[in-house]
């Protein structure tokens, strides 16, 4: 089955919109953090990690190792274009080595 893209990128412009929306008020900029489950027993956690340090992300596994964190090295600007322009450069490697996008959020280093 073929990853959908277009309804992941739907979702990121979506979530701005409802947090805009509630009235969160958004960092200008911030690391962000998105999150790549394994999806199978193949997942390939060195690949992985060697593909999107290759690609400028710091990259951590959880404690449970069933969860990629890969954050950006620097603050991003804070707009849905800028998210998904980087998580969908994530997302690809991702799943070219058997993980699945699952999300994104801001990191501890709000500016």
């Amino acid at each position: 089955m073929s990853h959908d893209f277009e309804a992941q990128r739907r979702e990121t412009f979506d979530t701005f919109a409802e947090l805009t929306k509630g009235g969160q008020k958004l960092p200008a900029m911030s690391v962000v953090e998105f999150y790549l489950l394994v999806d199978g027993d193949d997942a390939n956690w060195a690949g992985a990690e060697k593909a999107l340090r290759a690609k400028g992300f710091a990259t951590e596994r959880d404690e449970g190792e069933d969860t990629l964190i890969v954050a950006t090295k620097t603050a991003l600007r804070i707009a849905p274009d800028v998210i998904w322009e980087q998580e969908r450069i994530v997302s690809e490697i991702g799943l070219s080595y058997d993980f699945y996008p699952d999300g994104w959020e801001f990191g501890f280093d709000d500016k």
